[in-house]
């Protein structure tokens, strides 16, 4: 088991799934490739995210070139395990199809950090799509194509 995988591991203890929770979900890609710099990849994960997604809604997000950070919020009945599985699951055979390729996109595991009732929605939904700033890819946000948010 390479290190990546035993940190992955750790990642999942005392995970709680809560419906109606709000999440913010990081995931990267296996080996950080930066198959997201191919712009058609990152819409492909954008529509599994938002249009394929029933269960859970997505209130900002980022793609990065090699991982994405999501602010989502679990619909009832949803646990956190499942949605994961199945974005990662259908945008994996979605890009690796778009790319003629095989293999993983993925790392395994993913973090999640749940937030509290009384924190700021909106600016943790800021603070994502600012990434690319920080990262500085771009100067200015709208240069980026790969983001949005509900309430921006």
């Amino acid at each position: 088991m390479n290190n990546s995988s035993a940190h992955a591991h750790n990642l999942r203890i005392g995970r709680l799934s809560e419906s109606g929770r709000i999440y913010l979900i990081t995931c990267v890609t296996e080996k950080r490739n930066t198959v997201f710099s191919e712009w058609n990849c990152g819409r492909l994960l954008v529509k599994v995210l938002v249009k394929e997604n029933q269960r859970a809604e997505t209130l900002a997000y980022v793609v990065m070139p090699d991982h994405l950070h999501w602010l989502v919020q679990l619909k009832e009945g949803a646990k956190l395990g499942q949605v994961m599985r199945t974005v990662k699951c259908v945008s994996s055979w979605r890009i690796n199809r778009e790319l003629n390729r095989g293999g993983r996109l993925w790392q395994s595991g993913y973090h999640d950090r749940a937030l509290r009732k009384e924190e700021d929605v909106v600016s943790m939904a800021r603070y994502v799509v600012a990434n690319p700033l920080r990262a500085g890819l771009v100067e200015r946000i709208g240069d980026y194509p790969l983001w949005d948010a509900v309430w921006l």
